[in-house]
């Protein structure tokens, strides 16, 4: 049996498989330890959160103990419970919640909302008087302290699992080629926690591999797979011999030993606002919504990205004046680069960066390209940038006069990456996709890897953008861009 540190093993009673082969089905919940662990300090961090919050409203709205505040020093002591209740019944406990996502998150803002609103209801009911500062001072400080705490965890689990710890560990079903994409994509995106330890293949046999992952079987070993790598999730992925019926039946064997069990749809990268289960004659339909590129939400977008460009503009004008200073210092050649890129619809338009390359850098562009660079060319230690240049692109430095292009429309915060038009040329029409929006300052091919992506990655990741855009995906996105942009990997 294969032992792993993100498993619980248990004691559990032995039952035997149609083929002969022996299954442990465990007593209870087949819960990782580390989710244990996880959890408890989620909730210990809730109420000390909620503790802190207490304290301050209660210090700031009352000063001191009297007679009249002494109901709000006892809820105050009651604040912290009565949170984590509130939190709990919008499932924000939950070990699928924990760690990954933006669901973690939006459930603590909803028992943020609901407590206040039940507050607000509550006091009206009742007639009872409330010393409205302390409630405004509380609820909004323990929602945000939440917030903060489980930020902070979550960016200490995704530490933990870029060294191989706190993984889940899971039992891959589906065709070798959709496997091993999986794989790929779980090692390279660690912090998802998904460690895949075992495959199922239709006709799959023992002692065969997918990579560097053994097969465990066939379809109907993956009970058994389960048992025998000590996984507890399973994913299935697109395939036509795991239909409704069999899928059916691997949840119900799957609930004994309380595997979790996830299906990845065929439609990969259409994320969930996108989607909705509509049940028709009692079929379940998953229902696909078109991508919103025009309207009311592209006008809050455009808007958003203008007045935030133009606010950076003046607080960074101190900084572009010291960049464009030192770029004129360091090498002969203007400050400022420009260059002709394409923009939403297929329409030219001229970048401007700062300059990170010697003079008549286009010309030996020509004896650098090889037919191996493919569509995007990239070339790490290029000879053509200066050592400032270096820097300022390791820390994205040299976009920041970029800017000036959102505020004139012709890009925006968050996009896909702006093209050549050499490279639009040698477009395919899937690709052409990425042009129904305006390209971006960063994106998700600037938070998932930068330059050490392959052209295929880049691509899927501009697509997946274009296809599930929203305002609150590109402020996640530009909250990753700083701790992307500090690190400075993958930027040559």
């Amino acid at each position: 049996m294969v032992t792993g540190e993100a498993c619980v093993r248990g004691e559990g009673l032995m039952a035997v498989a149609g083929n002969g082969h022996a299954v442990s089905w465990g007593a209870g919940p087949r819960v990782p330890s580390w989710v244990r662990s996880y959890r408890l300090r989620v909730v210990l961090a809730d109420l000390c959160g909620a503790g802190a919050a207490a304290a301050i409203a209660f210090t700031v709205r009352f000063g001191g103990l009297t007679p009249y505040v002494l109901p709000y020093l006892l809820v105050s002591l009651a604040l912290p419970m009565v949170w984590c209740c509130a939190v709990a019944l919008n499932r924000a406990y939950e070990p699928r919640m924990l760690g990954v996502g933006s669901e973690e998150f939006r459930r603590i803002l909803q028992a943020g909302v609901a407590l206040t609103a039940g507050t607000a209801i509550g006091s009206y009911v009742t007639k009872t008087d409330v010393a409205r500062g302390y409630v405004v001072l509380a609820l909004p400080l323990v929602t945000f302290f939440t917030l903060v705490l489980r930020y902070a965890l979550r960016r200490s689990l995704h530490r933990r699992r870029a060294a191989g710890e706190c993984m889940r560990r899971v039992v891959a079903v589906g065709h070798p080629i959709a496997i091993a994409e999986l794989v790929r994509l779980f090692r390279r995106e660690r912090h998802h926690g998904m460690d895949v330890v075992a495959a199922c293949l239709p006709g799959g046999r023992a002692g065969e591999h997918v990579g560097e992952v053994p097969v465990a079987g066939d379809l109907s070993d993956v009970p058994i797979a389960v048992g025998q790598y000590t996984a507890d999730t399973v994913a299935v992925l697109a395939c036509p011999e795991m239909d409704g019926q069999a899928l059916r039946r691997l949840a119900w064997r799957l609930e004994r030993t309380h595997t979790e069990l996830v299906v990845a749809p065929a439609l990969m990268d259409v994320a969930g606002p996108r989607t909705t289960i509509r049940p028709v004659a009692g079929l379940p339909l998953l229902h696909v919504e078109h991508p919103e590129l025009t309207g009311a939400r592209q006008l809050v977008k455009n808007v958003f990205d203008r007045l935030v460009a133009v606010a950076l503009l003046v607080l960074l004008a101190p900084v572009l004046v010291a960049l464009a200073v030192a770029v004129r210092a360091t090498s002969p050649g203007p400050a400022l680069f420009r260059q002709t890129r394409v923009g939403k619809g297929g329409r030219l338009f001229t970048i401007v960066k700062f300059r990170t390359m010697r003079r008549g850098s286009e010309r030996q562009k020509i004896t650098l390209v090889s037919d191996r660079d493919g569509v995007l060319f990239k070339m790490r230690n290029d000879p053509r940038v200066t050592p400032l240049g270096a820097l300022m692109r390791r820390h994205s430095l040299d976009e920041l006069p970029q800017l000036i292009n959102v505020v004139r429309g012709h890009m925006s915060l968050v996009g896909p990456r702006p093209p050549l038009p050499e490279e639009v040329a040698r477009y395919g029409d899937d690709v052409r996709r990425r042009l129904l929006v305006r390209p971006g300052l960063t994106g998700l091919w600037q938070v998932n890897g930068r330059s050490d992506l392959s052209w295929e990655e880049s691509v899927r990741l501009d697509l997946r953008y274009v296809e599930n855009w929203s305002l609150t995906l590109d402020l996640q996105i530009l909250w990753k861009t700083w701790s992307a942009v500090a690190r400075g990997q993958g930027a040559y």
